[in-house]
């Protein structure tokens, strides 16, 4: 009877994971598996040779504007991560430790305000701001701070930085705060009855503990953001293009689609190696002993 109790059970486990599984494959696992292959086919105008080749990534590997760009990608995604984490942990600290029980969930619908405007409409308003005749260089000028307006506010790696940090900050914020949350605070008035600062505290108790959602952070913003292609393309300009704007052309406009597929896997071998370095690195340092 147990084991007939037991087997219905897993069938029910089964039955309850099936429709997200089959889900996730169909529309993440079938296509990255179709653009590996695709990669090592080659096209010439709408001809696609399915001969085997390696010649996509050859020419990946060694064209210098096709790894010039994956390089600039990967420092405008991490300079954008550090950025949106160093901006979001304090205002998740803030609101796990200083906020009132009854006023946190207020203050987490005001953080995902954001989300309520598209994502397009929002990189136009950064070009808006930051542009030669701006709102930014406007207010300046009006009070005297610069002459003329500043030209390295748009269409750079700048400009792609603060749009990118303003439109994941939210995506930051949420999982260091939940990690906040989980901190037994006993833990912590355990800390200073021994003895230790506030800033000790803070970096041997409330860190390590939270460093599971700093990682998290640093994950969701990381990753997609290496592959972004609509922020580059408004605000970013000649300076600011990334591997993500080489791809589109390579499969709209130049109709190379097994390069464009080679340039892909290779920038998601590139976010693997430098996310699984970044969170290892920090997973040792917070365990470090101090």
């Amino acid at each position: 009877m147990a084991f007939w109790q037991s087997r219905s059970e897993t069938t029910k486990g089964y039955a309850t994971v099936a429709p997200p599984l089959l889900y996730a494959f169909f529309l993440l696992a079938v296509p990255l598996g179709a653009v590996l292959v695709l990669s090592f086919w080659s096209q010439e105008f709408q001809t696609i040779d399915r001969s085997f080749t390696l010649a996509n990534y050859r020419e990946a590997l060694t064209d210098p504007l096709y790894r010039q760009l994956l390089w600039r990608s990967v420092k405008i995604a991490g300079a954008t991560t550090i950025a949106t984490v160093l901006l979001a942990f304090p205002i998740a600290y803030f609101v796990s430790f200083h906020v009132p029980p009854h006023k946190k969930s207020l203050w987490i619908f005001l953080i995902t305000i954001p989300f309520w405007t598209s994502y397009l409409i929002r990189v136009f308003l950064w070009k808006v701001i930051l542009g030669y005749g701006g709102v930014l260089n406007s207010a300046l000028m009006g009070l005297g701070v610069i002459d003329e307006p500043m030209t390295f506010l748009l269409y750079n790696a700048n400009s792609v930085v603060i749009t990118l940090a303003h439109a994941f900050a939210p995506f930051a914020i949420l999982p260091i705060f939940v990690s906040l949350e989980k901190i037994d605070r006993s833990l912590l008035e355990a800390s200073r009855d021994l003895g230790e600062s506030t800033a000790m505290t803070f970096l041997r108790v409330t860190l390590p503990l939270a460093a599971p959602g700093v990682i998290a952070a640093i994950l969701i913003v990381f990753i997609p953001t290496v592959g972004d292609y609509v922020t580059p393309r408004l605000v970013g300009g000649p300076n600011g293009t990334m591997i993500a704007n080489m791809i589109q052309v390579q499969f709209l406009q130049l109709s190379n689609a097994p390069l464009g597929s080679a340039l892909a896997v290779l920038a998601m071998l590139t976010v693997t190696v430098v996310a699984l370095v970044v969170s290892l690195g920090i997973g040792r340092l917070v365990r470090a002993p101090r």
